[in-house]
């Protein structure tokens, strides 16, 4: 995967307060954490691969307690893997669309889904219209090659697996996605959008109080939240410890909120980076 274009000038201070380094962290904070939810591209891996630092972080998390929640763009079809295999509590896919949980007792898998089915046939119709529109005028972008396996929403490729687009080209599509009404949210890799008023913050809200019967309005100061693009920016402006891998810096002029907390490391070694101060101020 090549690198991300190049970030444009900086939101004010008073948009964006400013992030400080990761080994700031209070320990007697990093110590009140619970809950860990995470981005997956760019955050997790690195070219698209899962990182084998970040992977063991999971099921060292997952082994000491906490509760980590995958936070994602990724597809419906991925995240039913993904919440079956990895070491996790749950999985929220497609911006908010969903979430995944399989019980590993019951061997049952819990599929709640934002919108009923009747309502997201609707929406893929809209969506097919609006793909070709896309296409048709933002040259060089394609269809995510994930797109088969998507429940809820349509992502347009500017990066993935196609030669970087120009920013210009980038806001181009989020703008076609808003004049048919429908939200889009840019990610590392992909512009992802759908028709409805959720996000990754909306349904971890839905996630908490289902599956524990936590308000985060209320538990938020014990959850961090991990994450590197502007579809993460819900997240950060939410999560008093919001955490940005190093990369995240590429794309601060895009976010209306920026992460509390900067690792040193980038991708899936910033996230390993912040498993490991929570795991040091357990001990």
């Amino acid at each position: 995967m090549s690198a991300p274009p190049p970030p444009g000038p900086p939101l004010s201070s008073a948009a964006a307060p400013e992030m400080e380094p990761l080994a700031l962290f209070p320990r007697e904070q990093r110590r009140a954490i619970t809950h860990v939810l995470t981005d997956i591209d760019d955050t997790l891996t690195r070219e698209g691969r899962l990182q084998s630092a970040a992977f063991d972080a999971l099921t060292r998390l997952h082994a000491a307690g906490f509760f980590v929640v995958a936070v994602t763009g990724r597809p419906a079809g991925w995240c039913d893997h993904i919440a079956r295999m990895w070491p996790l509590a749950g999985v929220v896919g497609e911006n908010g669309a969903f979430y995944f949980r399989y019980d590993t007792a019951t061997r049952r898998m819990t599929r709640r889904y934002w919108k009923p089915e009747a309502e997201r046939l609707r929406d893929r119709e809209r969506l097919g219209t609006l793909q070709r529109e896309i296409l048709a005028q933002v040259p060089g972008a394609a269809l995510a090659n994930d797109q088969p396996w998507r429940e809820a929403d349509l992502a347009i490729d500017f990066r993935e697996d196609v030669p970087p687009l120009p920013r210009e080209q980038v806001q181009r599509i989020v703008a076609l996605f808003h004049q048919a009404g429908a939200t889009a949210k840019i990610s590392s890799i992909h512009v992802n959008g759908w028709f409805g008023g959720y996000d990754k913050l909306a349904m971890s809200r839905v996630f908490f109080q289902e599956l524990w019967g936590i308000s985060l309005d209320l538990q938020r100061q014990r959850v961090v939240f991990c994450g590197d693009s502007p579809n993460d920016a819900p997240m950060f402006g939410y999560f008093p410890h919001g955490v940005g891998v190093a990369n995240v810096r590429h794309y601060v002029d895009l976010m209306p909120h920026r992460p509390r907390w900067v690792t040193q490391g980038a991708q899936g070694e910033g996230f390993a980076e912040l498993a490991a101060a929570l795991l040091e101020a357990r001990q």
